[in-house]
């Protein structure tokens, strides 16, 4: 079995991070990793260290079957192709097809929590995307059922503080168990460069759950501003996100992971993240200390 390791969307914020973790936390040599991107020119800074940087393009399998050829075991970062129904489940048909002609012996998959049946408009991506592996040749597998990122504030807090704190929500009550990307990052680097065999699912929380406005709440203490989550009903979100110039259909999947939090469907505390990496996940509390500055616009 080859002993080289393959990450896909190595130029994205999480796939940057595992190939930290995999060079600078567990000291994998740079000869073993292979980091595949749409464009190796964004990677040259990992070239020059001596990680193998390589083009995919995942609506071409011949480019996918090169680009993964001589790897033993893969990271699947789910892709961010969003612009038309369907196209992110093709692409990652043909990422496990392709890898299963050539010789991965193991996928990495990082997917989302109870993905089955879900009111996220995007869930049925990661549902497919197991399926399509849980029917395939592959010898292994290990889906990791990522929890939303603490990141995700950094895209909605302009607005929020632009409309002087006002936090629409149509979350309701539901809780949500976030975790730092970078924690998601190391347990996926750490799955990927273990010794995982056969095929088992785990679900990446972090260490506690929130609602909007718990969340509002600890922000609102960490940066010194005034937040406060307005209630509004699914379709009054979507309107106004549409008002903002999002096109209606962008606007009902981001309003859709509000449906999804309201139904509970995030709120799952798990101890999967230890089980693998050996730590506790960054708290909240922490991680908002750490990054104040960037959330408040200093």
């Amino acid at each position: 079995m080859s002993d080289l390791l393959l990450v896909t969307g190595a130029a994205g914020h999480l796939g940057q991070r595992v190939i930290h973790h995999l060079l600078d936390t567990l000291k994998v040599p740079a000869s073993r990793i292979i980091a595949t991107t749409r464009a190796p020119d964004n990677l040259a800074a990992l070239a020059a260290k001596g990680v193998t940087v390589r083009a995919a393009d995942f609506d071409d399998m011949a480019s996918l079957s090169a680009a993964f050829d001589g790897a033993g075991r893969l990271l699947l970062i789910s892709t961010d192709a969003l612009d038309r129904p369907g196209r992110r489940l093709a692409q990652h048909r043909n990422a496990v097809a392709a890898a299963t002609q050539a010789g991965v012996q193991h996928v990495v998959y990082t997917s989302m929590p109870q993905p089955e049946n879900s009111p996220l408009l995007l869930a049925p991506d990661h549902a497919g995307t197991e399926a399509a592996l849980a029917a395939s040749a592959l010898p292994g597998w290990t889906v990791l059922r990522n929890h939303w990122y603490f990141e995700n504030l950094f895209r909605s807090m302009p607005s929020v503080l632009a409309m002087g704190g006002q936090w629409f929500s149509a979350a309701g009550d539901g809780k949500l168990a976030n975790i730092a990307r970078d924690d998601l990052a190391l347990a996926a680097a750490t799955v990927l460069a273990g010794a995982y065999t056969g095929k088992a699912t785990y679900t990446l929380s972090g260490a506690e759950a929130l609602t909007t406005t718990q969340q509002a709440q600890a922000i609102s203490a960490a940066i010194d501003k005034p937040i406060n989550v307005i209630p509004v009903p699914v379709e009054g979100l979507i309107q106004g996100m549409v008002g903002a110039g999002l096109p209606e259909p962008v606007a009902r999947i981001f309003a859709s992971f509000d449906t999804n939090t309201a139904a509970g469907r995030v709120a799952a505390v798990t101890g999967d993240f230890k089980k693998i990496t050996g730590v506790e996940p960054q708290s909240f509390a922490t991680w908002l200390a750490a990054n104040r500055g960037a959330l408040s616009g200093g």
